[in-house]
């Protein structure tokens, strides 16, 4: 078997299944990474070969100089693929493939799955419901939306990943005196109208254009929430047959359709709006879910997300077919919270359906299985309460968001 060379780029410390399970597919490992997560552990034994890139600023290298160091390693390598891990790699990845003429997704296609204000558009030409929105580059524009549409707003940055950043707005004074402070970055964000109401992630993934997988949950506290205001982060999936996950299932489908995606993993987000019932699509990512939805869904489905992922890559560079395992039917949740201790006593959250407790320093993160929906939400109400009284640690919003 013909051993092909896999680029993973990465700024965050992530994807050591996939890496893994590329390796026990009889195919080579490089590894880009930043320079500052040169001690993390990485799966060594996996990784052939490690470069490492300076940050000019948190998860952003100097793209000429990666283009640069690219065309220096291509010189003595034949390189198959190149794949994003994070979402901050996205665009870094989709540059290399552009200029090295390597398969996969191009700069074209990959701003619908990194810049919020381009895939709201597409999504909108699309026949998708967006909440409504407007880029803020004219001031006239600015103004003829707020006076269209009423408060609050949100103002979000068009290519931050999660909810780094954010600010939701409830007058045009205090608008106006935000897109005043962002100074010359004021074209880098969008302004959309705040629709309340339950949010929801999408998990899939995606081979020779067809959704091969899907997993669909329900935020019990949004990440925007846990952002801003600190607590517990909490999700919960939702059973395969129910009317939330069918209408989820439609309108993913619907959106990865319209966007071009053709192969990998994706994470997307919609919004249930309370006012009237329906979903409106949020953003989408063409990687897989961070804050540890793949843990998440694995106890729900038994399907690894990063692992089907490579194997997809795989199949895709030998030619072959690809087929996912059919999912189990469990529901699972997960608790995830900062708390003051490095690491928590777990101890007290021992009980039948804590399925994994995840090492995360300074944090408690845990993963609920049941075959009972009812029984998940007790424990995730149940640990909550628990952390919120004992452990809990908050502080203020920081740049950098969960990934």
């Amino acid at each position: 078997m013909e051993e092909k060379t896999i680029v993973c780029i990465s700024c965050y410390y992530k994807g050591y299944d996939f890496m893994d399970e590329m390796k026990k597919l009889g195919n080579k490992i490089i590894l880009v990474t930043s320079e500052n997560l040169k001690e993390k552990n990485w799966p060594w034994h996996a990784i052939d070969e490690v470069f490492y890139m300076p940050e000019v600023k948190p998860s952003v290298w100097n793209l000429d100089h990666l283009v640069q160091g690219f065309s220096h390693l291509m010189q003595t390598r034949k390189v198959h693929a190149v794949i994003a891990l994070d979402d901050y790699d996205v665009e870094k990845a989709a540059l290399i493939r552009e200029t090295f003429r390597i398969p996969g997704m191009g700069q074209t296609t990959h701003r619908y799955f990194r810049d919020k204000l381009a895939m709201r558009q597409k999504a909108k030409d699309s026949g998708i419901n967006v909440p409504e929105f407007t880029a803020v580059f004219n001031n006239d524009e600015v103004n003829h939306f707020v006076d269209q549409v009423p408060a609050p707003w949100v103002l979000k940055p068009r290519s931050e990943a999660s909810a780094s950043g954010i600010k939701k707005l409830n007058s045009k004074e205090d608008l106006w005196k935000a897109l005043d402070n962002l100074g010359e970055e004021r074209h880098l964000f969008l302004l959309e109208s705040f629709k309340p109401g339950d949010v929801y992630h999408v998990d899939s993934l995606t081979f020779n254009k067809e959704i091969v997988f899907t997993s669909a949950s329900k935020y019990l506290a949004p990440p925007m929430e846990v952002s801003h205001e600190g607590g517990v982060f909490r999700t919960k999936t939702l059973g395969r047959y129910s009317d939330e996950f069918k209408a989820l299932e439609e309108v993913n489908s619907k959106v990865l359709s319209n966007f071009g995606l053709i192969n990998g993993a994706t994470h997307t987000e919609f919004i249930r709006s309370k006012d009237d019932g329906k979903y409106y699509f949020l953003e989408t990512s063409s990687r897989v879910g961070g804050a540890h939805i793949p843990d998440l869904v694995e106890a729900s489905s038994s399907i690894n997300i990063w692992r089907e992922w490579a194997k997809i890559e795989d199949a895709l560079l030998r030619g072959k077919n690809y087929e996912v395992s059919k999912p189990t039917g469990y529901y699972s949740g997960l608790i995830v919270a900062l708390i003051k201790d490095k690491e928590p006593d777990y101890n007290q959250f021992e009980c039948e359906e804590a399925v994994k407790f995840l090492p995360i320093d300074y944090h408690v993160g845990i993963v609920y299985k049941s075959k009972d929906s009812v029984i998940v939400q007790e424990r995730l109400d149940t640990a909550a309460e628990k952390i919120h009284a004992e452990l809990l640690n908050i502080l203020p919003p920081k740049d950098k968001p969960m990934s």
